[in-house]
């Protein structure tokens, strides 16, 4: 079976020259990797080059026009029979093609998606970032690492279908949540989806607590799209981060009569502080675990408030505006 890596890119030559040594080093190279530039100012031809003779680089440029299209742009311009996503800033360990050779002969599946880590070369804010984005405190067990609160969907920080399913299904809509939305449709289309718990990629994710805070926010803004378009998609799990934010604003209002009313809000923070310190047997990344599961939490919650209020009970449609900001050049 050949493998064809989609990679959209935007401004992220370093990101991609990591990956692209990742991908060199795989014990088993039976793929072809497909770099699309999104109308980047910054390239990564030149990366892009210096790999051609380690693996098999197919390098594309293109106008903007977010990582939707651009992932649909290199589906098109892909040769091989099952298709494979990474993100730009994704590390890739050696034994992934070859595990994923194995599982796939095992037992086929049409659509598989994976969890992600935290590399040991990572900063301490990524790790924290890492930790947050995958905890079950935080997001409920729904990213891949282990069984979670609703069923697993494949994302495209790590994700793969067969062209089979690209031809019947399409390719990714241009909107919030476009992988989780394809991955509905996948299963919708009769597909069969399947977590491969031990084909994890390291991802970077963002590098700024500022950063980080927008990304959640907007994936929060992203599952009301989803909720519109997938009626029965929204899960208890999904409301919750909401519900952390209405708790923490009514604490802290209480608090100002009753000062003991915080005290549930510390013990909570105490419980990030202390399941981090477990996982990552650090003291340092624990810390600023509290940090980033607040903001995690916080950011998600507040962008879902958001455009629940404005998408479902006002019924407004996505702003352009918003959608250019948020999600063009991301």
């Amino acid at each position: 079976m050949l493998f064809s890596i989609i990679i959209p890119v935007y401004n992220r030559p370093k990101e991609v020259e990591e990956l692209l040594e990742s991908l060199s080093a795989q014990t088993c190279k039976n793929f072809e990797v497909v770099l699309v530039e999104d109308g980047s100012t910054v390239k990564c031809d030149g990366v892009a080059a210096a790999y051609k003779d380690k693996i098999e680089v197919n390098y594309f440029f293109k106008p903007n026009s977010g990582r939707s299209l651009t992932r649909n742009y290199g589906m098109e311009h892909a040769k091989g029979d099952y298709f494979v996503f990474f993100d730009s800033d994704c590390i890739i360990p050696p034994c992934y093609f070859e595990t994923l050779s194995r599982e796939l002969d095992a037992h086929y599946t049409d659509c598989y998606g994976g969890p992600d880590k935290a590399h040991e070369s990572f900063t301490v804010l990524q790790k924290a970032i890492s930790h947050s984005m995958t905890s079950f405190l935080t997001t409920g067990g729904i990213r891949g690492r282990k069984k979670g609160l609703e069923k697993f969907t494949p994302r495209t920080f790590n994700m793969g279908f067969s062209r089979e399913v690209y031809d019947k299904v399409g390719g990714f809509k241009d909107m919030f949540g476009e992988d989780i939305d394809l991955s509905l449709r996948i299963r919708e289309a009769g597909f069969r989806t399947e977590l491969f718990t031990d084909l994890y990629v390291y991802h970077k994710r963002r590098v700024s607590l500022k950063s980080f805070h927008r990304q959640v926010n907007t994936f929060g803004r992203a599952r009301i799209d989803l909720y519109r378009q997938h009626g029965d998609s929204m899960k208890v799990v999904h409301t919750l981060p909401a519900l952390f934010v209405i708790g923490v604003c009514a604490l802290v209002l209480l608090s100002l009569v009753c000062w003991w009313s915080i005290v549930p809000l510390l013990l909570l923070l105490l419980l990030f502080f202390a399941e981090a310190l477990v996982v990552n047997r650090s003291f340092k990344i624990a810390a600023l675990s509290v940090v980033t599961d607040f903001i995690q939490l916080w950011g998600y919650g507040t962008g879902f408030i958001a455009a629940f209020f404005s998408k479902v009970i006002l019924g407004k449609e996505t702003d352009e505006a918003e959608l250019n900001k948020r999600y063009k050049k991301k």
